[in-house]
């Protein structure tokens, strides 16, 4: 059900952006009772002029490797939930790829079931 986009500066290998979704899909699963095998994601590289983060707002500083994740997925989920995704995402990009902690930016859009279609033209959740 989430489908989640990463957005990150151009110049990543194959294998990083690759690292970078394996994480993302591991702590939905650990943290966000996310079914396995239910794995949708867009992986898209970005020009700095294309990926605009602003590098002080709320006092964290990022780098010019900072990434955004956007996961659309299905509403209700707890904050404790939502905190620890977030975390379990920053750290394990922190230790498996070096990425620092500050340049990890999560937003999460929560929708209703009834706004998925899996494909054939229906609303398998509705």
């Amino acid at each position: 059900m989430p489908l989640v986009r990463i957005d990150l500066p151009a110049g990543k290998s194959a294998e990083y952006r690759s690292t970078v979704g394996d994480v993302v899909y591991v702590a939905m699963t650990e943290t966000m009772n996310v079914p396995r095998d239910d794995r949708f994601q867009i992986i898209a590289e970005h020009a700095p002029s294309d990926l605009v983060i602003d590098p002080t707002y709320l006092g964290i500083n990022r780098s010019k490797d900072a990434i955004i994740i956007q996961v659309t997925l299905n509403e209700g989920r707890t904050v404790d939930l939502k905190q620890a995704f977030y975390k379990a995402v920053a750290d394990g990009l922190h230790k498996r790829l070096g990425l620092r902690r500050e340049d990890v930016f999560i937003g999460l859009v929560e929708v209703k079931k009834e706004n998925w279609s899996f494909g054939n033209g229906e609303a398998q959740y509705a």
